[in-house]
């Protein structure tokens, strides 16, 4: 998650420059922190947060989420580029819903390689106002720094997501296994430009091959 998680163009439709895999930016990649130097980097990414400025056009969220269907394990399919994910590849999230609301997220990848050290980080997030869709959440690793995990896209079946940041200088889409089908990911791909977002930026992460 924006937490706490999300090349050679691959699956482009034909006329859309796509996402770039993992050959040509393999060094700037999804959440997940060093061990040793996971605050430091978490600082980072939530001071860089706090520092966007919020376009004038408003970021729309999905109408409803329901907290009990979204938590669980999700993989980074693609995501912009962050200096506190450099290195990472496997990117996953496991979010934990708490007896007091809260979700307790577990950010982790490997890095530089499938085999690499084990980069790992823990948080919370909450959803900013119980009474509205749920959408729209904040994510803090250490006070009293907190960055916004907005939800702005999810399939029926909490099969995929797409979380962003109202400033759209942050991206994740996520998948419930580590491959989308690409006919759902074209699909996000035209959903996440009609939000706004520049699909230049857009990385693809590495996973490794189903066993």
């Amino acid at each position: 998650m924006d937490w706490t998680s999300i090349r050679v163009r691959s699956g482009a439709m034909p006329g859309r420059r796509g996402p770039r895999t993992g050959g040509e930016r393999t060094r700037e990649r999804a959440p997940g922190f060093g061990h040793v130097k996971a605050r430091a980097l978490e600082l980072s990414f939530l001071a860089t947060l706090l520092a966007c400025q919020t376009p004038s056009v408003p970021l729309n969220v999905v109408n409803e989420v329901d907290l009990d269907r979204y938590v669980g394990r999700w993989y980074e399919i693609a995501s912009f580029p962050q200096r506190f994910q450099r290195g990472c590849v496997a990117t996953t999230a496991n979010y934990t819903l708490l007896d007091d609301g809260r979700i307790r997220v577990e950010n982790e990848c490997r890095d530089g390689a499938f085999d690499g050290n084990l980069r790992r980080a823990e948080g919370v997030a909450w959803v900013t106002d119980p009474r509205s869709s749920q959408a729209k959440l904040k994510v803090q690793f250490f006070w009293p720094f907190r960055g916004d995990y907005w939800i702005i896209e999810l399939d029926p079946e909490y099969r995929y997501a797409v979380v962003g940041h109202p400033s759209r200088n942050y991206l994740w889409i996520l998948a419930r296994t580590p491959t989308m089908d690409p006919a759902d990911y074209e699909t996000l791909l035209a959903r996440i430009e009609a939000h706004g977002y520049d699909l230049e930026r857009l990385n693809q992460t590495p996973q490794p091959p189903a066993p």
